[in-house]
């Protein structure tokens, strides 16, 4: 019996890609897949980047262009000097301090009540979870008659329990405040999420010991539950406050940055600056500024969370 060969055309052989050739193509392949992302990042990233940092050396207003001229450092010199910059920090300043904690520990409060095995548990979960789907703009108009100081929510539940009336929004040393609970309020279930997966990969079998041995639930908690939520500790506060200084849509919604200036943000008076003053120069400046301290900021975070960590 013949062996059975494979007849191959001598006149038309089949031809060979060089092992270089084949990686040179599938190099160009790749880059064609990325090339729309690229594209992308840079149009809307890269490129506003670089030219916020070249405004901020001039003096570019919007509706007379031509005019710009190079001015150097003189934008960050203002800055130094605007006692509204200051103010817009010191509102940045105090919203992060705040939120970032408080709005942490009520997120890992909310994933320990709804890491329970009980009936229903998934409607509380998605009843947590609701208002950081819903658009930012309409949480922040319902809040805002809820804070209604005539006929709103919160003062009606109050006046029951024998407290208010409050002014909220329309009170300088509460609008702050008042937005901070509200912003709480709808990111919590975010981060809730995040626990709750974190939480439900600690092994059952960790409490079981623990429990054998006589720990108590806050025993359990120290010693076992934040030890195995560590690194999404360090996330989550990460996270939260770079999302914290970027603090806009409530007081834009809400308050316009009022009343008195007591809630505009290094982010709102960024957007005020440029688009209402057309001072894209002063704008940028600021930006910039606020860039080289979110950068500061994490970094720092980063660290101190690492070695706490490790």
């Amino acid at each position: 019996m013949e062996p059975i060969t494979q007849k191959t055309n001598v006149n038309n052989p089949l031809p060979t890609v060089s092992p270089k050739q084949r990686k040179r193509k599938n190099l160009f392949t790749s880059y064609g897949f990325v090339a729309p992302a690229i594209i992308l990042l840079f149009v809307f990233l890269i490129l506003p980047a670089i030219l916020a940092l070249y405004f901020s050396f001039t003096n570019y207003y919007l509706l007379t262009p031509e005019q710009t001229k190079f001015v150097a450092f003189e934008n960050y010199k203002r800055l130094a000097e605007d006692s509204l910059f200051l103010k817009s920090l010191g509102n940045t300043a105090i919203f992060v301090v705040i939120v970032v904690p408080v709005q942490t520990l009520v997120a890992l409060a909310l994933a320990l009540l709804v890491n329970q095995k009980l009936m229903g548990i998934k409607f509380f979960r998605m009843a947590f979870f609701a208002p950081v789907v819903t658009s930012m703009v309409i949480v922040s108009i319902l809040w805002t008659f809820i804070y209604n100081p005539d006929n709103g929510l919160a003062n009606s539940i109050l006046n029951i329990v024998g407290l208010g009336p409050f002014q909220f929004l329309t009170d300088k040393d509460q609008a702050m405040y008042s937005i901070i609970f509200m912003s709480i309020w709808q990111g919590a279930g975010y981060q809730m999420m995040i626990f709750l997966a974190g939480l439900q990969d600690i092994p059952d079998h960790q409490y079981e010991a623990a429990s054998i041995d006589g720990a108590n639930a806050w025993q359990k908690l120290i010693h076992i539950t934040i030890p195995g939520i560590r690194n999404i500790l360090a996330f989550i506060a990460i996270v939260t406050m770079i999302a914290a200084t970027k603090l806009f849509i409530q007081p834009f919604v809400m308050t316009q940055g009022g009343p008195l200036d007591s809630t505009k943000t290094l982010v709102y008076m960024v957007y005020e600056t440029g688009f209402k003053f057309r001072d894209v120069g002063y704008s940028s400046a600021i930006a910039i500024l606020f860039f080289v301290i979110v950068l500061i900021i994490s970094i720092l975070q980063r660290r101190f969370i690492k070695e706490n960590t490790e």
